[in-house]
């Protein structure tokens, strides 16, 4: 529990932190907010006026610790281009992009584990140097151009799916879970290959270990060694990289949205940044860092379950 405490702590403090960075960046950006809004044919009293009237003449900590503290509430600010409140405006795109991470990651965990300790057991020769092929092909292949042939395929040639035309998730959720699968299979085909590729090293590793004959001269066939042993001392640089496949999936997200006409996080992030809409940006960023900051704790504290050497170090301190 003490272990847990101190990362959710280290969560926090870490988050501040970005969010401080965040909001301090636009701060640094030439114009302010009101430039922005009224365009170019504002004149200098209308920009006074509008700052006044949207507080951007007060102290800058007063206004951090107020936009910080709207984070609690629900109130991230308003969107200067669409006029209409950031949490409303993004509470929808957040459900798709969750969703879509959601399935990305289902997939990576339901192939990447089973098919690679299949393939550590099958470590003969030609049939290693077959998976290696298969997995140096997997990783070889971007997410986009995984998007684009998937959707040549399943959209314009077998007809599948509508490209273009996502339902929504309150207008047909089943509808649009089945047109999120195509973006996932883009996103997951790289990981996979790569979280293949960890694990099975590892297993390989740990079966040229010291207690792998003991625990053979037990009466263990390979199944029980690789089960009770192997398996769960594989597990532990496995969950990290999970965790950072996690993050990486909502980076990913930014361009296989783009290619499948998703209306989610990663769209609305390149176009609010095209649009100076620094409300939005500001706490697209602090959400994208909340997530990899969150997928980071989440594995630490899982990996001191699963390896006792961890929980007994951290209770120690």
């Amino acid at each position: 529990m003490k272990y847990a405490a101190k990362k959710i702590l280290m969560l926090l403090i870490t988050m501040v932190i970005v969010s401080f960075l965040a909001f301090a960046a636009f701060e640094l950006i030439s114009g302010s907010a009101a430039d922005t809004m009224l365009g170019t044919d504002g004149t200098p009293e209308q920009i006074a006026a509008l700052e006044e009237k949207l507080g951007l003449n007060r102290p800058f900590f007063v206004r951090y610790f107020e936009w910080l503290g709207g984070f609690f509430t629900g109130d991230l600010g308003v969107s200067f281009r669409y006029r209409q409140p950031v949490a409303e405006l993004l509470a929808p795109k957040i459900l798709v992009t969750l969703c879509l991470s959601t399935l990305s990651f289902l997939l990576i965990l339901c192939f990447s584990i089973p098919v690679g300790l299949l393939s550590a057991r099958d470590s003969s020769g030609v049939k290693d140097g077959i998976w290696n092929g298969i997995i140096q092909l997997m990783m070889a292949v971007p997410p986009f151009f995984t998007g684009v042939l998937l959707t040549w395929v399943f959209s314009i040639v077998l007809h599948f799916y509508n490209h273009g035309q996502f339902p929504g998730l309150q207008n047909d959720f089943w509808g649009s879970v089945s047109y999120l699968i195509y973006p996932a299979v883009a996103i997951a085909v790289p990981r996979i290959a790569m979280t293949m590729r960890m694990f099975r090293s590892r297993i390989q590793n740990e079966m040229r270990s010291g207690y792998v004959p003991t625990a053979f001269s037990r009466g263990n066939d390979r199944k029980q060694v690789l089960r009770r042993h192997v398996l769960k001392n594989s597990l532990v640089p496995v969950v990290t990289f999970l965790a950072q496949t996690m993050a990486e999936i909502l980076a990913a997200s930014v361009v296989v949205e783009q290619v499948f006409a998703i209306p989610g996080l990663g769209r609305m992030l390149v176009s609010s940044i095209g649009d100076r809409d620094f409300p939005v940006v500001q706490a697209l960023v602090v959400i994208i860092a909340f997530w990899v900051v969150l997928s980071g704790t989440l594995a630490d504290i899982i990996n001191q379950r699963i390896d006792p050497r961890l929980r007994l170090g951290g209770g120690a301190k």
